[in-house]
């Protein structure tokens, strides 16, 4: 990971804004979690989230409720973006078919993109291409 995205605090880690929650929608796999690096410590599945197999909406009002911004390959997360406003906020990713590792490794190159649109307000759907 680029030094220059989150520079280190004093303990060695990286200052990750607070807000940095992200869920990971049931299309991306669980394993991702051991892919990312301990900035995003915060971050979950819809599988540990106990989530699994839950329709859209459950996941929706989950994220809503915990401050996590939705992570998915789904359309559907978008288009509900449209109706319900936010939060939560959504990342969607357009890349076709990656392997988990691929996609670890876009999550970790658009860290800085990722933030910027969690702390724009008037912003509800970053759609990432890699």
């Amino acid at each position: 990971m680029p030094a220059s995205l989150f520079p280190p605090n004093g303990n060695g880690l990286y200052n990750l804004p607070e807000q940095m929650k992200l869920l990971f929608d049931q299309n991306i796999s669980f394993r991702i979690l051991r892919l990312l690096p301990e900035i995003f410590a915060d971050c979950r599945h819809v599988k540990s989230a106990g989530l699994n197999d839950r329709d859209d909406a459950e996941i929706w009002r989950f994220a809503q409720r915990n401050g996590f911004t939705i992570v998915t390959f789904d359309a559907d997360f978008f288009d509900m973006s449209l109706v319900w406003n936010v939060p939560p906020k959504i990342v969607w990713l357009r890349t076709g078919n990656l392997t988990t590792a691929e996609i670890a490794e876009c999550i970790i190159l658009n860290s800085s993109n990722i933030v910027s649109f969690i702390d724009n307000p008037e912003q509800n759907c970053l759609e990432i291409y890699f």
